[in-house]
């Protein structure tokens, strides 16, 4: 859980570490620039980690759908919107989230539900499923600054 709470201000770190022309440059192969993965992570954070924990607290065993983060990148232009709106939605996304999974009891953590493209999934597979891909979007980020 502490990388899940921290993760939201490394990515502003990182961010502002970046110069401003550097923000909208998409790397050679075609990877999210720095606006568009923290508009991913802000959008996913809330219509899929934020539904699907919610879903699967009021419901039983509920069908899933998948985030399509590449067709929302597209269809809602990330690479043309502010950046800070996206920090912000995230970090308060975030927040939400963690101070849900921090309630749960031990009985709610084996709820879940079956995730289109992935199967069964409890909301503790979901908690590790969110920390692999903040991995995966902080190597993604690391490299798109140079290290």
């Amino acid at each position: 859980m502490d990388d899940l709470r921290s993760f939201p201000a490394t990515l502003r770190e990182w961010i502002a570490s970046a110069p401003e022309v550097d923000v909208r440059r998409r790397a050679a192969d075609g990877t999210f620039a720095l606006v568009e993965q923290a508009w991913h992570l802000a959008d996913l954070e809330v219509e899929g980690y934020g539904v699907r924990l919610a879903r699967i607290l009021a419901e039983d065993e509920p069908s899933l759908t998948d985030f399509r983060g590449d067709v929302i990148a597209e269809e809602r232009r990330y690479l043309e919107l502010a950046l800070e709106p996206a920090l912000a939605r995230f970090e308060t996304a975030r927040a939400a989230n963690l101070a849900l999974l921090t309630s749960l009891t031990e009985e709610q953590w084996q709820r879940g539900g079956e995730q289109e493209g992935v199967g069964r999934v409890t909301l503790a597979r979901i908690v590790e499923m969110m920390r692999e891909h903040d991995q995966g979007h902080a190597a993604e980020i690391r490299a798109l600054l140079g290290g």
